[in-house]
């Protein structure tokens, strides 16, 4: 049987030689992830649609550069600087977007929160000669904002709008003026 015994003053001597370059690099990796971290920030969004919370996403630049993206109510972790905080409501048929300015100081968390202006649109086709299905076109200006069936019911951004309807060759338009909170029911009659 062998017995292994090791003197105290051996080991503390591989200790010193081993340990102090190891301690070094292992103490500059700490220290350097710490300083990462502190050249970071986060900012958490929130969004709500006539003052109730909604659903939306968020994306992050710096510089020109994205550096981060998610869906609001989530912490995004950024870098430390000036930023532009771009918001988009889920959900609505014009997507509307909200670009913020913000400050994210390193270690902190900067809160972003936005509130949507929003109505429901509705156009219900009647006719009683033709049959068909008919086209429901939302323009905002000279820009087509989206198309919708008869009956579907489409949240937009609160403003005024022009509706084209469509039905068999023929062609009714309705200039409608969409206020926040409000649902609008246009009866196009052919």
């Amino acid at each position: 049987m062998r017995i292994l015994i090791q003197t105290v003053g051996e080991a503390r001597a591989r200790f010193r030689r081993t340990s102090r370059p190891s301690l070094l690099i292992a103490a500059s990796l700490f220290f350097a992830v710490g300083g990462a971290q502190a050249q970071s920030g986060e900012i958490r969004c929130s969004v709500t649609e006539n003052s109730a919370p909604a659903r939306g996403t968020v994306s992050v630049t710096q510089n020109g550069k994205d550096v981060a993206a998610g869906s609001c109510g989530a912490i995004l972790s950024v870098p430390a600087g000036k930023c532009k905080v771009t918001v988009r409501l889920d959900g609505t048929v014009d997507n509307p977007s909200q670009v913020v300015d913000v400050e994210v100081r390193p270690g902190q968390t900067a809160p972003v929160t936005v509130d949507f202006k929003t109505g429901v649109l509705e156009v219900r086709i009647e006719s009683k000669a033709q049959s068909g299905t008919g086209l429901v076109t939302v323009n905002r200006g000279t820009q087509r904002i989206g198309t919708l069936g008869s009956g579907v019911a489409a949240r937009l951004s609160a403003g005024k709008y022009q509706v084209v309807v469509r039905l068999g060759g023929q062609e009714r338009r309705y200039d409608v003026d969409l206020r926040p909170g409000q649902r609008r029911l246009v009866r196009a009659q052919f």
